[in-house]
């Protein structure tokens, strides 16, 4: 499994290619310091980058999505991340209605006492739901009860 250095690093070496540099440490090292104002990075140092051993500060990190023209982000994290975001806010999205939102916005008006007791009341309910054997699953989703003689 690769460690978030090493998937930097892969993103880094195609940063350089897109953006037409050989992803050699002299290459790197050479452009980096180029325009970055601080110290500057030594071969060994940006060769660790490309190698995945070590993953700049985010000064540096700055300096470097500058010149290769892509976000801090893409380099530190990719685009990964980006879309299990992007692709949960949109299950939110789509599942919640007007009613939904409604009591959203109770829930989020009520004191803290009472947002604790209804979270606690959400939680069991979604526990009886998920242990429940599937036909009473189904009943609860169509709304029909089971009858029992007394």
């Amino acid at each position: 499994m690769e460690t978030a250095n090493q998937k930097f690093a892969k993103r880094l070496r195609a940063a350089m290619e897109k953006a037409g540099y050989e992803p050699k440490p002299a290459v790197l090292e050479r452009e980096f310091n180029l325009r970055y104002w601080g110290k500057p990075m030594t071969l060994h140092g940006v060769r660790r980058w490309l190698l995945g051993e070590s993953m700049p500060k985010q000064d540096k990190l700055e300096t470097l999505a500058e010149w290769l023209i892509v976000t801090p982000q893409h380099l530190r994290f990719g685009e990964e991340i980006g879309k299990r975001i992007d692709k949960r806010r949109a299950r939110w999205e789509e599942a919640i209605g007007y009613r939904e939102r409604e009591a959203f916005e109770a829930f989020i008006n009520l004191p803290a006492p009472q947002r604790k007791i209804v979270k606690e009341v959400i939680f069991a309910f979604s526990q009886v739901v998920a242990s429940a054997p599937e036909k009473s699953a189904a009943s609860a989703k169509t709304g029909t009860r089971r009858r029992t003689r007394n």
